[in-house]
């Protein structure tokens, strides 16, 4: 049952198992074991960036594909809900009509997108996409009449994910059950199914061609397979995946706006997310976003208490005053490419297989 779940691709090193069983029974009882707003709102970001860091290493590690596209997809999920929302009332109805209007563009646009470029050489690709979210992010701030423009739109969500509305007139396991709560596992449910449809994927015979074509195109095109056909079509499901992933946040944050979904800065978090985890596994996506949220949210916190108890020794305060803890964050991330060259799931993969 677990092979099948897993689609046949065990995690092959005891502390790797270790980590993911650990990871993933804190998301699943985040609520329960961390009461905070700010403890469940890191969480339910870790399940939307595993998602979005997965859909990118379908392309990337799996196929390849360097693109700089891929927060234009996240956005069109984010505004799709979320306008939809803003324009006609809360319900179900609207957010399917949002999300099914969001994955026809999404899909279309990485469909156009492989077709007409694909044919290029890799740099030549990535500088397409990356002039393309460009434009669809200036589109997003000029059109301010419909999408808000650099303010963003603020929306309600269906009653039953708002923060008031309580099903249980009792708590449950010392915890209110609340919308919010539910929108918490609404996220994170979601997250776990297309986590494991994207490790479907990459396990099944069209995964194993994308992996022949990112390591040698040529060879691949000779064996009589179409690579432009396969490339579009891992474009078109990453693009489907990323565009789920930003109708995840548009729900759990209830705004929508081009710092949250389109910023070049998210790529970039993205890109370092897939790296640190390890490149063509699917369970970087897991360690990666796990870490570098949590880095990202409490690594400031963290050396604040350091840089205090340091204080009667000479330049450590200074060094490790919270405001240079995207410093720190910086030389870590150097460490980790240079230690973990294959991400932190390749290197544990790789000593478990010499240790056997």
């Amino acid at each position: 049952m677990l092979g099948f779940i897993l689609s046949g691709d065990y995690p092959k090193s005891r502390v790797l198992t270790g980590i993911l069983v650990a990871i993933v029974l804190g998301l699943a009882f985040a609520p329960f074991l961390f009461p905070g707003a700010a403890a469940i709102n890191t969480a339910a970001t870790i399940c939307i960036f595993i998602v979005l860091v997965a859909s990118y290493d379908l392309l990337l590690g799996y196929t390849g594909i360097v693109s700089f596209a891929h927060t234009m997809f996240f956005g069109i999920g984010g505004y799709g809900v979320g306008l939809a929302l803003y324009g006609m009332n809360p319900t179900w109805g609207a957010v399917g009509i949002g999300l099914a209007l969001a994955l026809v563009i999404g899909v279309v646009l990485a469909f156009l997108i492989g077709l007409l470029s694909l044919r290029v050489r890799a740099i030549f690709y990535a500088m397409i996409t990356l002039a393309v979210a460009s434009a669809f992010l200036i589109m997003a701030t000029q059109f301010s009449e419909y999408t808000g423009g650099e303010d963003g739109r603020s929306f309600r969500v269906p009653e039953v994910l708002r923060p008031g509305y309580r099903p249980f007139s009792g708590p449950i396991l010392g915890l209110d059950i609340t919308g919010r709560v539910l929108a918490y596992y609404l996220v994170f449910v979601a997250a776990i199914v297309l986590f494991l449809t994207a490790l479907r994927v990459v396990n099944s015979p069209f995964g194993r061609v994308l992996q022949a074509i990112r390591e040698n195109d040529m060879r691949a095109e000779a064996l009589g397979y179409r690579v432009v056909y396969y490339r579009t079509v891992a474009n078109c499901l990453a693009a489907a995946m990323a565009v789920l992933a930003g109708a995840m946040s548009a729900l759990w944050v209830r705004y929508t706006g081009p710092d949250t979904t389109l910023s070049f800065a998210i790529m970039l978090n993205i890109l370092l997310m897939v790296v640190i985890g390890g490149m063509g596994t699917m369970y970087g996506a897991i360690v990666g976003a796990t870490l570098f949220v949590v880095a990202q949210n409490y690594l400031q916190k963290l050396m604040g208490t350091a840089a205090a108890a340091t204080e009667g020794i000479p330049l450590l305060p200074k060094l490790l005053h919270p405001d240079r803890w995207l410093l720190l964050l910086g030389v870590l991330f150097i460490l980790s490419v240079y230690f973990f060259p294959t991400g932190i799931v390749g290197r544990l993969r790789s000593s478990a297989r010499k240790a056997d």
